[in-house]
């Protein structure tokens, strides 16, 4: 099976438009396109948006029976499709169900004006779906007939954001190995990385998957369920059930970009001064100013090929659980252990705040 990059995230919200000004005001993303019963989405309304290669479709519901106003429902906003390009769709539907996946929903042509998109979807973790997409239009066509493109934003400036690095993904204890099977089964994922992070009496288990391509990386986490519950079990039990819980997006220059997000009004984890100090002893001289690191509270890792500047959003809505991560790679390939703990101490001060104001 041939998958390419991820196409584009779907998302499922309870008012499509509120989380688009959102999404454009605090983090520079630019509508692209919309649609609803108007254009043939029935009992729906949909706003695509994008940044860089970066494309996010949110879509609510317009009735009690509409899948997004469900999902909504049992998970309040969050990703609902994660969507895989393909060069051949009826092929790569058919193994998937062939090698373990569910069939969502069966190839299905979308044809407008000579220019086709092929759509199915197969089941992934939790109430999250995989939908194949294979085009036959050109790169600003997304779904033609269904989604009216808006032109070129006239006051476009430089993305801040390219591309989508990876997705961290929360499990329900006891699943995460049969769920890494799924992925290096029915998608030919390979595992690239685990790990065991213990901070106190709590602790998570971890594993990195990425496709062929490269261009997909799930990084799937479940609690240890024998050791106190901690802020994974926290999200399972926010989110009902398993679910993304932060999308990390690549930039070239992150401490600019936080600086810029920050203004815009995004709020991002604090990281204790003490975190800094040693830095220099444990990482060598990283390639960003310790200072200017310190100054944005920009974490900073390294693995065998290289270094990895990163820094995490708060939580956006009232459920506590979905954030992003930016992310700037100066060749590093994949996560840094200490990176992973200090994310870790982070989010669980953060929902300990949220716990004491509750």
């Amino acid at each position: 099976m041939k998958i390419g990059t991820v196409d584009h995230v779907e998302f499922y919200v309870g008012d499509a438009q509120q989380a688009a000004f959102y999404l454009c005001t605090a983090f520079g993303f630019r509508v692209f396109g919309q649609g609803g019963p108007e254009t043939g989405l029935v009992g729906q309304r949909s706003v695509l948006l994008s940044q860089g290669g970066i494309r996010i479709l949110l879509t609510s519901g317009l009735a009690p029976g509409h899948p997004a106003t469900e999902f909504v429902s049992r998970h309040g906003d969050g990703v609902a499709a994660i969507a895989f390009g393909t060069d051949d769709v009826a092929t790569a539907y058919a193994e998937a169900v062939e090698r373990g996946a569910a069939g969502i929903a069966p190839p299905v042509v979308h044809e407008h004006e000579g220019e086709r998109v092929v759509l199915a979807t197969v089941s992934g973790f939790g109430d999250v779906h995989h939908r194949l997409v294979e085009r036959h239009t050109r790169p600003e066509n997304f779904l033609p007939g269904l989604i009216d493109v808006i032109g070129p934003d006239p006051d476009a400036g430089d993305d801040l954001l390219r591309e989508i690095d990876h997705f961290a993904v929360c499990l329900p204890a006891g699943t995460l190995g049969p769920t890494t099977r799924f992925y290096q089964d029915v998608f030919e994922f390979e595992q690239v990385f685990a790990e065991r992070i213990e901070v106190g009496d709590q602790a998570m288990d971890s594993a990195v998957v990425r496709s062929p391509s490269g261009k997909a990386t799930f990084t799937l986490i479940e609690p240890d369920a024998a050791l106190r519950p901690g802020q994974i079990d926290d999200f399972l039990r926010r989110n009902g059930g398993a679910g993304v819980q932060h999308i990390a997006f690549e930039t070239d220059d992150i401490a600019s970009a936080v600086a810029t997000l920050g203004r815009w009004g995004v709020d991002f984890l604090t990281t204790p001064a003490s975190y800094y100090d040693g830095l220099e002893q444990r990482l060598g001289r990283p390639d960003i100013a310790l200072s200017i690191l310190r100054e944005h509270n920009v974490l900073a890792d390294r693995d065998h090929a290289g270094q990895m500047f990163q820094i995490f959003t708060k939580p956006m809505h009232v459920r506590h659980t979905l954030f992003f991560e930016l992310i700037e790679r100066h060749g590093a390939l994949t996560f840094g252990s200490g990176n992973v703990r200090a994310l870790y101490e982070a989010v669980e001060r953060d929902q300990d705040n949220a716990r004491q104001a509750a």
